[in-house]
């Protein structure tokens, strides 16, 4: 809960993959209160009261993922929505004028990856390219962990890392009030 806040606030990115590791080892806990607080809670030696509120809010999200239907797989609709605002924002940025050379480079960059990303993970030809480059991240997060393609790891990161960091900055941007993109 604390990790998932402190990432919000600091980088939406990091937070919508935090909360998809999440589902998947609240999956693999299948959901059981006994082994999310054996696996997630006991270990961080919090107080009676901090336990609970944290196993409190796994259990709420494991709540969501069953009423969404996603016992199994797929991604909370709360991340969704999020990669879809970066998506929008995307959009606006895209069409700005005075256009940031070095996101539309980054951008430029990665539209050369994109046929490619889609064909191994879109599995969802109306997927936007910013939920097409978060599915990449996720993927080459789960090959680090199990310490697999460590060349795609390393080439999925060097071209869509910049462009997704670039992208949440300007978001994190747009949500403190430090730009405006609807000003005329």
């Amino acid at each position: 809960m604390d990790i998932a806040q402190q990432k919000r606030k600091e980088n939406i990115a990091e937070y919508i993959l935090y909360l998809w590791q999440l589902e998947d080892l609240l999956r693999a806990l299948q959901f059981s209160p006994e082994a999310i607080y054996a696996t997630l809670v006991k270990p961080r030696h919090l107080d009676s009261q901090q336990e609970q509120l944290l196993l409190a809010w796994y259990m709420d999200i494991a709540h969501l993922l069953e009423q969404e239907g996603k016992e199994k797989s797929g991604h909370l609709d709360h991340t969704l929505h999020l990669i879809s605002d970066l998506h929008d924002l995307h959009l606006r940025l895209m069409n700005q004028q005075e256009m940031d050379v070095m996101y539309r480079q980054r951008y430029t960059v990665l539209t050369q990856y994109l046929p490619t990303l889609r064909s191994l993970l879109g599995k969802e030809s109306d997927m936007s390219d910013t939920e097409l480059c978060f599915r990449a991240l996720y993927a080459a997060m789960l090959y680090r962990i199990k310490g697999e393609g460590e060349s795609v790891v390393a080439d999925t990161l060097e071209v869509i890392s910049p462009f997704i960091a670039t992208l949440t900055d300007y978001f994190h941007k747009v949500e403190k009030g430090e730009i405006d993109l609807f000003k005329e």
